[in-house]
């Protein structure tokens, strides 16, 4: 009886409490994993010509058809079509269960906002709007992962790059059309467009074909795009070394430039289980020797001044040969980067995967590319192979084979 007036007290109380809203959050992650073959890896060696010779490697790697990861999503329902959102989304290694991103904690995304019936609007590290309206709609989608992305994601379609401190809104799709866009706050004193960041996209889908397309636009790409994260630097090149065993050779000489301008444009067309499509992307590096990149005698040690453009051109296709296997294939051909009477680079790559589901959430898959570089590239020696996850060739072609499986959550 002792307990009896304290717990009627209690039950009152929440009796007369006001009904919660229903709320939801899911745990959801993607694990992705295989042993690569690559024929033609750099590795440094003293002596050699720029330190360095080419090598085959036998290697176990992360992300390949998916980048691994693991995240939560949240709604909070608030009534009359209104909701809160948010997503926290980490990338790691799963051969190290390093985090991916620069080694920042949910680096993939990290954002919190409302829904509604006009569209979502959201705050936090997030993709920028050719990301949202293209990203499916390319190679990688269909034709082999990373391997497929454009030539060392230039244009970004393959997600490479997030977009710190921003703000983005999402239009609710209508007769098929959904626009978004999305600016990202410099956080200069005095200086309100340094470092930031605006982008905006259009999906448009009627019956089997969908065309999409987005442009963005980086001050200081350096600082603000490629050195966003936590190992980001305020005076190195955050596009990659470029001497030695390079990292980025495509366009890591390009660091310093003072502007990026990126427009991607896709078009796709599905009938049963074949799938076509083709994209368009231009690249340009502006303002070149920008004092604000960082020490230039590091991001620009070539003294590289005015613009450097590329084009990107791109076919793909996807066909399921059962409702369990599909097969995909791919070409790219990526030009440009003249500059200061050098020379352009050219960069051309064939991607195929044959992709088998044991389930609706597990696959295996045998994937394979190869691509051949010419010309002069950013670091103004000739041009190497550069597939998005490996270390750039050595000579002028390389091939890599993978095998893999995939696991979602």
């Amino acid at each position: 009886m002792k307990l009896a007036k304290p717990l009627i007290g209690a039950l009152t109380l929440a009796a007369c409490a006001p009904a919660f809203a229903q709320s939801s959050v899911t745990l959801y992650g993607l694990l992705d994993e295989g042993i690569n073959y690559v024929n033609n890896a750099q590795t440094a060696r003293a002596g050699a010509p720029h330190g360095r010779t080419g090598g085959s490697v036998v290697s176990m790697t992360t992300g390949l058809v998916q980048a691994s990861r693991w995240g939560l999503k949240g709604a909070e329902d608030l009534g009359d079509g209104y909701k809160a959102v948010f997503t926290l989304e980490d990338g790691f290694d799963v051969g190290t269960g390093r985090f991916q991103q620069g080694g920042t904690f949910f680096g993939r995304q990290a954002f919190v906002g409302i829904t509604a019936p006009w569209g979502a609007l959201t705050a936090g590290r997030q993709y920028d709007s050719i990301v949202d309206v293209i990203n499916v709609m390319q190679a990688g989608s269909y034709a082999g992962g990373a391997f497929a992305d454009h030539p060392g994601d230039i244009d970004n379609v393959a997600d490479s790059q997030r977009i710190n401190n921003s703000i983005k809104y999402t239009s609710p799709t209508y007769h098929g059309l959904l626009v978004t866009g999305l600016y990202s706050f410099g956080g200069v004193a005095g200086q309100y467009g340094r470092n930031s960041i605006w982008s905006v996209g259009a999906h448009y889908a009627i019956g089997p074909v969908i065309a999409a397309a987005g442009y963005m636009h980086i001050d200081n790409p350096n600082q603000s795009f490629y050195g966003n994260g936590s190992t980001g630097s305020t005076t190195a090149n955050n596009l990659g070394s470029v001497s030695g065993v390079q990292v980025n050779p495509i366009y890591g000489g390009y660091a310093s430039a003072g502007k990026m301008q990126i427009f991607a444009s896709a078009l796709q067309y599905t009938v049963g289980a074949l799938t076509v499509g083709g994209g368009y992307s231009n690249i340009r590096f502006q303002d070149l020797n920008s004092a604000a990149s960082g020490t230039l005698s590091l991001t620009n040690p070539f003294g590289y001044t005015g613009n450097a453009a590329f084009n990107n051109y791109s076919i793909y296709t996807g066909y399921f040969v059962t409702p369990t296997l599909e097969i995909g294939a791919a070409y790219n051909y990526l030009t440009g980067g003249a500059i200061d009477g050098k020379k352009p680079a050219k960069y051309q790559t064939v991607n195929a995967i044959a992709d088998y589901f044991l389930s609706k959430r597990t696959d295996v898959y045998l994937t394979g590319a190869y691509m051949k570089a010419s010309g002069v590239d950013s670091t103004g020696q000739a041009a190497v192979p550069y597939l998005v996850t490996l270390t750039p060739g050595n000579t002028s072609s390389q091939v890599v084979v993978r095998l893999g499986i995939r696991h979602k959550f």
